[in-house]
């Protein structure tokens, strides 16, 4: 079948023949990665109205996709974790048993390609031939697979030579199917090193190298190899020195990972010569480096961001990133000039649009109760965009060894509970402060307002096997690390009494990393409270902001009633995650109950 493959290992042959002849397509194709055979595949595409090629000379090489409108969103409730017990996968996990869900998967695969054609996709997570990368193969029927993976991970023949014959690659099937939702399905095979996915055509479900392999499998793959895949954010701030220290950050949705990642420093910091440069805005692989400190890379090569709220003062890098070189989903379509709109991008909604379903827009009609019927853009619509066109990229994102990370930093968004910033008293209890990160619902949309969401890490639907053996490897990680980086915990989102933020956001936050790395550096002093060390209200520079040191104070301050109240709540999360919570996170947590009882 394969006699001019790019490649003789003999596992990537055998796994693919054995997967073409369950597919059954017309024709096999592999991806090469060269700018000839992706602009053929950018036409063929265009050709059958798969993608809409935009405005040449606004947008360079960018293309509008829509999917079907049953086929938007990650789907949570179709992703499973198929280890060989259901322990092993624990209960934040959906579990199925493996040779079930393969008997189950490859009886809906079975001939799905019949009469389309069989792309073949080697890819790198990381830099090839990086110590931190792993290989990936993934088999699809899709172009807008093959051109998003282009986008987002490394595509070549190059991978392939560098795997050799080894078999520490993973295997990745896609099939669109009928996109039928009652038969989606995103498995993941951690003891095999698979991932399939099947009757979806939307990105984070079929773009198999991110959230699956990136985090699901490679967390997994971490745990047994010692090191971490983390949903972080890696950023590097450079002094008017021309020194860079990088941070690794961890958020759950909705609370601006994206901006923090290219945060522009605020006028303050401009003037006297600080420059932030972004490393990734999703993705972390960590490993100890020779140096004993913990070293980071981006294992990706694209962002594939929200579209909606994205603009010229919410994140104006994110938007020149996607000006040339992006494939937009799910975005309004201007017809007038043949470009691209969202909700939030400006105030000047077309007239002339067709909206994300494919239909005519109509303005007026536009309800923010009811978004997804009445907006130009779907609320989850995105850009894959080239990670080397943002202005802020740093000349470390293709560094093979990596950056070495000063400081770990946890966010939620809680209205009155968590401070401004707060740094862990080490990395045990750092750990812990982790394993409780939590966000309280925003909208009503989403049911009751005020609700809190344990999310440990930014973890929760991304750990690929039981969440209490995740905060084993944390605190196991933590004996690894002879330099390990400090841990603090931020929360941009405390209120006054009427609702209104406090704190400023966006570029401001540069302010309470500025702090960060002065205590990764001990320069500054801070208090110690019954949460961890809170900086003093002086040690935040608010020069030319409109905030006052009193309002800096209400922001550092700890309420321990609340603090108390969360402490039941943790319990009981505690609880849910199951008994293979390590005794070690109970400990910190009586140990905390009996500060605030104090």
């Amino acid at each position: 079948m394969f006699a001019n493959a790019p490649t003789k290992n003999p596992t990537v042959l055998a796994w693919l023949e054995d997967k073409i002849k369950l597919v059954n397509p017309d024709k096999v194709v592999w991806i090469d990665g060269s700018e000839e055979q992706i602009e053929a595949l950018r036409a063929e595409a265009c050709s059958t109205g798969e993608m809409t090629k935009l405005n040449q000379e606004l947008l360079p090489d960018c293309y509008l996709h829509r999917t079907a409108v049953n086929d938007v969103a990650r789907v949570e409730g179709r992703t499973f974790i198929c280890s060989a017990t259901k322990e092993e996968a624990g209960p934040t996990n959906n579990w199925m048993d493996p040779n079930e869900a393969y008997e189950m998967l490859y009886d809906i695969a079975k001939d799905s390609y019949k009469g389309r054609t069989a792309y073949i996709i080697p890819y790198s997570m990381g830099p090839v031939g990086s110590p931190f990368s792993k290989a990936g193969i993934e088999l699809t029927d899709s172009i807008y697979v093959v051109l998003n993976m282009v986008i987002m991970t490394r595509v070549g023949f190059n991978v392939l030579d560098n795997l050799g014959d080894s078999d520490d690659w993973v295997r990745g099937l896609h099939c669109r199917c009928q996109i039928d939702e009652e038969k989606r399905y995103i498995c993941q095979f951690p003891q095999d090193n698979t991932i399939i996915s099947v009757n979806s055509g939307y990105g984070g479900n079929v773009l198999l190298g991110k959230k699956c392999f990136a985090l699901r499998i490679a967390s997994n793959q971490g745990r047994k190899e010692g090191w971490m895949a983390e949903h972080m954010l890696i950023l590097g701030i450079e002094n008017p020195q021309g020194e860079v220290k990088y941070i690794c950050a961890a958020f759950p949705s909705a609370c601006g990972k994206t901006n923090l990642a290219m945060l522009i420093p605020p006028e303050e910091y401009a003037k006297k010569g600080y420059k932030v440069w972004c490393v990734g805005d999703d993705i972390a692989w960590l490993r100890v480096g020779k140096d004993g400190r913990l070293w980071a890379i981006n294992p990706e090569n694209g962002f594939f961001g929200v579209a909606p709220g994205t603009n010229d003062k919410s994140n104006p890098n994110a938007l020149a990133t996607t000006m040339r070189d992006t494939i937009f989903t799910n975005v309004g379509h201007v017809l007038d000039d043949n470009t691209v709109w969202w909700e939030g991008l400006n105030d000047n909604a077309p007239d002339n649009c067709i909206n994300w379903k494919g239909e005519k827009w109509d303005k007026t009609k536009y309800d923010k109760k009811d978004k997804v019927n009445t907006s130009a853009a779907h609320p989850n619509s995105r850009f894959t965009a080239l990670a080397k066109n943002c202005p802020c990229i740093s000349k470390e994102f293709d560094n093979p060894a990596g950056v070495p990370i000063s400081a770990i930093v946890f966010g939620g968004r809680r209205a009155k509970t968590a401070p401004l910033v707060y740094q862990s008293f080490g990395w045990q209890h750092g750990s812990f402060v982790g394993s409780i990160m939590a966000s309280e619902t925003t909208a009503a949309a989403a049911g009751a307002v005020g609700v809190v969401r344990r999310d440990p890490m930014a973890m929760r639907p991304f750990v690929g096997y039981n969440m209490g053996d995740y905060f084993q490897h944390w605190l196991d990680m933590g004996h690894k690390i002879p330099n390990a980086p400090k841990i603090f915990h931020v929360n941009w989102f405390r209120t006054d009494d009427e609702g209104h933020f406090i704190w400023p956001g966006f570029g401001d936050n540069m302010r309470v990393l500025d702090w960060i790395l002065q205590r990764c550096e001990d320069k500054v002093d801070a208090r110690e409270t019954a949460i961890g060390y809170v900086p003093y209200a002086k040690d935040i520079n608010i020069d030319g902001l409109d905030i006052s040191v009193d309002t800096i104070e209400d922001l550092l301050s700890v309420d321990k009633a609340s603090w108390l109240e969360d402490v039941e709540n943790i319990k009981a999360f505690y609880a849910q995650v199951g008994d293979r919570v390590p005794a070690t996170m109970y400990e910190e947590l009586k140990a905390l109950e009996e500060r605030l009882s104090k």
